[in-house]
């Protein structure tokens, strides 16, 4: 069992065995992209004795986990990035990668508390939660305000109890026709448990919960409460993404003989017959190709979209127009300010909103990360970021900017004394979109050219993973593709339960749910 599971039910898909002939060279591979998806690839096709070239656009590693040096207006050095993320314990895949380049993970603090706390002043904390499902479930109904006694007396218990009864990919089958939205009103929770929980966790994938599938809402539910007993409590890098990930980790890779291209744009990949392809990229303004055994595409998918609009002989026809099709989530804004007053003491690292305009999080960087930390020691501030996801499209970015902090002033009404010392804004729209309808149309790892696959966070793997952890898990599958068509074993993967963990309640869902039942959006 893999040092990071700590869950006895979890489950290993056993690492593939080979099914093709072993060449008589060194395969050569392409990664196109030094994300998550694309680390996890090289370094499971190293260890394998693979070559691997990996061209990243940007000039650092993490794909949206990158960081860069920014000079503050008080003359310091920060290192801006594009916001929080968590690293639940569950993340399984992830964690394997990360201890490629730090054993002991030793980069990650643990955040113990995840408050949640409504514009009306509602709030929800997860301390203190039993970690084991259904107990965890249990325990946050019978004492969370937004569980009213009065009000559960009209959950919909059948509908309810589908969400005991996640399996993957079964799951899309029967939900993935409802929106997230439509799954919350059919189950009839409370109001509040609806605003502040459940809509909180569906703006995590950046979509309001009507553009969201409710399969992969469910799936979401699965993975961080109801199927794994990990907990929700998460860890936090103690230093700048750079530093605390991607610098030891791309050390340890370049030390096994993985080449980095930084700064290089895929111009097309051209097949050459069924052994390979012909990548060029523009390497600082030089044009430069190569021959290889093997591509992975591992791109956000905008970039997906671009290299196979430059590659028109990649793939055949259905393929090409399903990527092309790959729909991306709204805009997402990430604000922070540097002050010169800091929060109150007992303001929490990391807090998620609910009812406000736009605002979906606030962190006060210096609790947990060392450089925030140092500033604000010599300076006396505070460091705040601010999130907003599922934007309008075509927002004007300033306008945001300013609503944004004022919906924060709301909440922390101590900034109003405080001065800016400067500030800094990433308004992207990068991430993928889960739609009602979407699963059947993902792309798989699998392409119609067998030298070729395709990982990300995008990426449907028919396991319950999400976000970071479905780029990790996406990129070892990619790796494991080639790495049995070329004669070698394949890597072990990881994931939290693939269905729901209790028998009993299992059956019993089932029992509710007449055979070949979809449930419906209830009429507006």
């Amino acid at each position: 069992m893999s040092g990071d599971v700590h869950d006895s039910a979890a489950e290993a898909l056993p690492a593939p065995e080979p099914v093709g002939p072993r060449p008589e060279h060194t395969p050569r591979v392409a990664v196109v992209g030094g994300g998550i998806a694309g680390l996890a690839t090289a370094r499971a096709l190293v260890e394998r004795g693979i070559e691997v070239t990996v061209l990243e656009r940007e000039e650092g590693l993490g794909g949206r986990l990158r960081g860069w040096e920014t000079t503050l207006a008080d003359g310091s050095t920060a290192t801006m990035s594009r916001g929080f993320h968590a690293f639940f314990r569950q993340y399984y895949n992830l964690r394997t990668l990360l201890r490629h380049g730090d054993p002991e993970i030793s980069a990650l603090v643990p955040l113990t508390d995840y408050p949640l706390v409504h514009a009306s002043g509602m709030a929800d904390r997860f301390s203190g939660l039993p970690s084991t499902p259904p107990w965890n479930a249990a325990v946050l109904t019978a004492t969370s305000r937004s569980f009213p006694v009065r009000e559960l007396a009209g959950v919909n218990v059948p509908a309810a109890l589908q969400l005991l009864d996640v399996d993957v990919p079964g799951v899309y089958e029967r939900l993935d026709h409802l929106s997230a939205r439509d799954l919350l009103e059919v189950t009839r929770f409370p109001t509040s448990a609806r605003h502040l929980a459940f809509e909180v966790f569906s703006r995590s994938f950046f979509a309001e919960p009507e553009r969201l599938s409710a399969a992969e809402m469910a799936v979401m539910f699965h993975i961080y409460f109801l199927g794994s007993s990990e907990g929700l409590v998460f860890d936090v890098p103690r230093s700048p993404f750079p530093q605390a990930l991607w610098d030891p980790l791309a050390k340890r890779l370049r030390a096994a003989g993985v080449v980095f291209h930084h700064g290089a744009r895929v111009e097309g990949v051209v097949p050459e017959g069924p052994g390979g392809a012909t990548v060029s990229w523009t390497d600082q303004g030089r044009e430069r190709s190569e021959r290889f055994d093997g591509v992975v595409l591992a791109t956000d998918p905008g970039g997906l979209r671009e290299v196979v609009a430059r590659s028109p002989a990649l793939g055949d026809r259905t393929w090409r127009e399903q990527v092309a099709a790959l729909p991306s989530a709204p805009p997402f804004l990430v604000s922070r300010y540097w002050t010169d007053r800091p929060v109150r003491a007992h303001r929490q690292a990391f807090l998620g909103t609910a009812g406000h305009p736009t605002l979906d999080n606030i962190s006060v960087l210096e609790r947990y990360e060392d450089q925030a930390a140092a500033w604000a020691r010599r300076t006396g501030g505070s460091v705040v970021e601010l999130h907003a996801y599922a934007l309008p499209q075509g927002c004007d970015p300033v306008a945001e900017q300013v609503s944004l902090w004022k919906q924060a002033l709301a909440v922390y009404p101590e900034l109003r004394e405080a001065r800016v010392v400067d500030s800094r804004h990433e308004l992207r729209q990068d991430c993928p979109l889960f739609p009602p309808g979407g699963h059947g149309e993902r792309c798989t790892v699998a392409t119609p050219d067998p030298w070729l696959v395709v990982a990300g966070d995008h990426v449907r793997v028919d396991l319950p993973v999400a976000l970071m952890e479905r780029a990790a898990t996406s990129g070892v599958l990619a790796a494991n593709a080639l790495l049995t068509r070329w004669g070698r074993w394949g890597h072990a993967v990881w994931s939290v339960p693939r269905q729901g963990r209790f028998a009993p309640l299992r059956a019993l869902a089932r029992s509710l749910r007449q055979p070949g039942h979809r449930p419906e959006a209830r009429s507006r």
